[in-house]
């Protein structure tokens, strides 16, 4: 059996979703974020050395990491997929394949980092602080996502809506592994950017993926996916 580690409002809702298209059976133990420092709690630790979530066991395998996490779902569960799941993992040096090898790895390894910051520098604001200091870390904090966050979050968000014009799941025509590993991101990117009017075709692609019955029923289960 497959125990999905979950943590509330955390990334391993992407995991949840595709369990659910692949209809595999699976349990959820929850974990609670610190109600202070939103962190995850010290039992994580039990399960993998990290401390970190999303965390999968199945049989004597522990895998961490969002993307390995559903390399090895993909890979071991997905060999006799039928109709649109079969294409999960597009074939390895087609086009589909090198567009879902490049959003596998730009999720995280680049549009996350600019959306961490943004809700880092949103939030110290908001910290307990002397009241002296607020308006000084307001102004800077504000500074720092005008002059470097912002920019970056918005050539990014440009890049993914002039993709998304063109192809309507992220390695083309038809769902793959990249478009599980992208939304968090893209959750997120809504969430979190002032600007969502400009980019129509990536709400459009949000509301595809959330419309989808397995999306709805891991929602159901694991809760909602941003911090709010």
């Amino acid at each position: 059996m497959i125990t999905v580690h979950h943590l509330e409002t955390s990334r391993s809702q992407r995991v949840l979703w595709l369990l659910e298209e692949l209809g595999l059976p699976y349990e959820i133990k929850r974990y609670k974020r610190d109600p202070k420092t939103r962190l995850a709690p010290p039992e994580l630790k039990a399960v993998h050395p990290l401390g970190k979530s999303p965390v999968i066991t199945d049989g004597d395998e522990t895998i961490a990491e969002s993307g390995a996490i559903l390399e090895y779902l993909v890979e071991r569960y997905c060999v006799e997929a039928q109709g649109e799941l079969a294409q999960l993992q597009p074939a390895t040096g087609s086009k589909a394949y090198r567009q879902s090898r490049f959003w596998m790895h730009y999720a995280e390894g680049s549009l996350m980092n600019w959306l961490v910051m943004k809700l880092v520098f949103m939030t110290i604001p908001k910290q307990p602080m002397p009241f002296f200091v607020r308006p000084i870390a307001r102004a800077l904090c504000g500074n720092v996502q005008a002059k470097l966050i912002d920019p970056n979050l918005a050539t990014a968000l440009a890049f993914i809506e002039e993709h998304l014009g063109r192809n309507t799941w992220f390695a083309g025509d038809a769902i793959s592994i990249a478009d599980f590993q992208m939304s968090f991101a893209v959750e997120a990117a809504l969430a979190r950017s002032a600007h969502t009017g400009q980019y129509a075709k990536l709400a459009a692609y949000r509301d595809r993926m959330v419309a989808r019955p397995a999306y709805k029923r891991g929602i159901a289960k694991g809760g909602p996916v941003v911090m709010g």
